[in-house]
């Protein structure tokens, strides 16, 4: 038999940002918790608005499994004597279990055979687990920031109002401070605030919706795109798309409705992004373009109620963006009269951070690992590479900047190509800050690339210079998501870099801020590297093994690592790759200690030896100029022939051989051997069965 589990937790409003994590933490932590309690169960459903986070569970068992629990005693030899009379050991485990010694189990373990108590749990009803566990679980729910409310020490995002809890028809009984649970749920607070009773996950959706919440945020998502689209075609236009907005928005509200509204076509004169950033970072409005492309002097905006009279919505929107977009103008028009290089001296007046000096040091340090960067990738672009560096920050002293922060970079794009700046010079302004999210927009040139790398990899190794390094918890820098961006630029540019080299640059021009050794240093941020660089390539599904056989060999060059991982990721499913893999771990464990050996041909005693030797050298050069082609595949294909030789040799060749000389000489064709693929993988690395 089983039973549908219900429950909502209904609270003051939720900040939209936390909303679906809660949903997807609500979802991640019912599933394991009933896995590790052995509760059966179908689907689980989520669903959220600002006031209330609901869950339901099909099909959830009404009486856990029953378990079998087996612990491990002494050894038979050490609980019974040679008579089989059972010794104190085996009494004294009995007492600590709980059972008579007639009740011991014997059991065959690959250490020998040990008596063991067994132990049948019968499981218990559901419903009783859940009375004591659903308060737990509402505290188990993670948020970025949580409260405390009244005189109470229960901690959430919000203050909880009401909380239902029904498996089946029954009311699963608790209290969360001053809160019993119930069956009850509440809609619109401001439209039907009135409370209805709930008896299922469809009647939930039927009744909310009836009150007017729509609780599922993809129906409220859907709901908004196609209401908005209406408006933009009434309008004669069409809607900016921003899936980040509409997702915001969609968790702002429990029953949206769009309204439109205008502004006076002055402020079109205002660069286009300072008109989305207005509209979308701040005011949360959706803009709308006409048919070139060009921004309309219109918006739509999302209420959380349904609007009779929408011209009084209207105005009140239309005198908040009028006033916001007033402000920018002036800060526009004052900023023009500034050349943006003069606000390069201001920035001697800005402390980046108290340990690595003022953002001017910044602006110089970045420049000349710019520079170092430009004359390794691209010598023709040092000149923008360097004007670009010594303008990137010049306009977070602009007025525009200080008022509208989510700008920087965008502005000072604009200022340098109204100034008269060398297009590019313009765009690298901009694009030194991509990525800003994780899969984010790249810089598109290479001027961007280059001084957004050096910005990034001085941060990086300023703060790992100063002690500065992030926890498992806390990383106030983003270091994590500035390592990833010079990862991802390096991969998407196909640089040929040495992450060792330009680490090693940085912290030279870091020397006069540095707290800690170089040496200590150094080893940190390259391994932070790689432990980002890992993380990203196993959450795109390369096998674990492969990126750490991969990476024994040297992280350092992102490209070329990138390069084998996929070689060797797709050399997995090659039919010789398992025992291929076995064969050489076998290799590596034999030759470990053993280094600088010389293979002598009129040493060898067994015909396997001398074909393994042959077989070596019939690929050797031909593995050789593939790898420094970086043709892994063709290298990885080229080695597997020789499986059936390394076969035979392991098969027949006895390698440790008491003979010294026979001994050495078997080694150093190993090392031989090894050599082809250690300059690709060490397969030592590599899981098998």
């Amino acid at each position: 038999m089983s039973k549908e589990l219900l429950f909502e937790i209904g609270t003051e409003e939720i900040p939209a940002a936390f909303i679906p994590k809660a949903l997807s933490d609500m979802e991640r932590i019912i599933a394991a918790d009933f896995a590790e309690n052995r509760i059966p169960h179908g689907d689980i459903t989520t669903m959220g608005t600002p006031r209330r986070l609901f869950l339901s569970v099909a099909d959830v068992a009404e009486k856990q499994d029953d378990q079998t629990s087996e612990k491990l005693g002494p050894a038979y030899s050490v609980a019974f004597d040679d008579e089989g009379v059972p010794t104190k050991a085996a009494l004294g485990f009995c007492r600590g279990q709980g059972i008579d010694i007639a009740d011991v189990t014997v059991i065959d373990t690959e250490k020998g055979r040990y008596i063991a108590a067994r132990r049948h749990i019968p499981g218990t009803l559901t419903a009783d687990f859940l009375r004591d566990y659903l308060p737990r679980f509402v505290a188990s729910i993670p948020f970025k920031k949580s409260m405390r409310w009244r005189d109470f020490s229960f901690r959430f995002a919000r203050p909880i109002h009401w909380v239902c809890a029904l498996f089946g028809e029954d009311v699963i009984p608790f209290t969360i401070e001053n809160v019993e649970s119930g069956s009850v749920s509440y809609g619109h607070r401001f439209i039907d605030p009135a409370p209805f009773e709930i008896t299922s996950c469809a009647d939930y959706r039927e009744k909310t919706a009836a009150h007017f919440v729509i609780a599922d945020p993809d129906e409220r998502i859907d709901m908004i795109r196609k209401q908005i689209r209406t408006v933009a075609e009434e309008l004669g236009g069409t809607v900016l798309e921003n899936s980040d907005l509409l997702d915001e928005v969609a968790h702002l509200v429990e029953y949206p409705s769009a309204v439109r509204g205008s502004f006076d076509r002055v402020f079109l004169e205002l660069p286009k992004d300072v008109l989305i950033t207005t509209m979308i970072h701040h005011q949360k409005y959706f803009p709308i373009l006409d048919g070139n492309g060009n921004l309309m002097p219109s918006f739509i905006t999302i209420t959380n109620t349904p609007v009779r009279d929408t011209t009084v919505v209207s105005r009140g929107n239309e005198k908040v963006i009028r006033a916001r977009l007033a402000d920018a103008r002036f800060f526009f028009e004052e900023d023009k009269k500034i050349p943006l290089e003069d606000h390069v001296e201001s920035l001697k007046n800005v402390t980046f951070h108290s340990l690595l000096g003022t953002s001017y040091e910044k602006v110089m340090r970045f420049r000349e690992l710019a520079l170092f960067l430009a004359s390794i990738i691209t010598p023709d672009e040092t000149d923008r590479v360097a004007r670009a560096a010594i303008l990137a920050k010049a306009d977070l002293e602009t007025q525009m900047v200080y008022e509208f922060t989510e700008l920087q970079g965008i502005i000072g794009r604009e200022y340098a190509l109204i100034q008269g700046e060398d297009p590019v010079v313009a765009q690298a302004i901009y694009e030194h800050y991509l990525p800003t999210t994780a899969g984010g927009e790249l810089p598109a040139s290479d001027s961007g690339a280059i001084v957004g790398m050096a910005d990034k990899m001085d941060t990086i190794c300023g703060c790992f210079a100063v002690g500065l390094i992030p926890t498992g918890t806390a990383d106030p820098y983003a270091l994590r998501r500035q390592a990833l961006g010079i990862i991802n630029i390096v991969l998407d540019k196909v640089y040929t870099l040495d992450l060792d080299d330009v680490i090693d640059k940085s912290l030279a021009i870091l020397a006069p801020k540095m707290k800690r050794t170089v040496d200590e240093t150094k080893g940190d941020v390259i391994d932070f590297f790689s432990g980002r660089y890992r993380n990203q390539l196993i959450a795109q599904g390369v096998a674990y093994d492969v990126v750490d056989a991969v990476f024994a060999r040297g992280v350092t060059d992102i490209v070329r690592v990138m390069r084998k991982v996929t070689a060797m990721n797709e050399f997995k499913y090659h039919p010789d790759y398992e025992p291929l893999a076995v064969a050489f771990k076998r290799v590596v464990n034999i030759l470990k200690g053993f280094s600088g050996g010389h293979v002598d041909e009129g040493l060898f005693m067994e015909k396997e030896e001398k074909d393994l030797y042959h077989a070596y050298r019939g690929i050797e050069k031909t593995v050789e100029t593939y790898t420094n082609d970086d043709r892994y595949e063709d290298a990885l294909s080229t080695i597997a022939t020789l499986r059936p030789t390394v076969d035979a040799f392991f098969d027949t060749v006895l390698v440790m051989t008491e003979d010294e000389k026979l001994r050495f000489n078997r080694l150093s064709l190993l090392e031989d051997v090894s050599s082809l693929f250690f300059n690709i993988a060490d397969f030592s690395k590599i899981a098998t069965a």
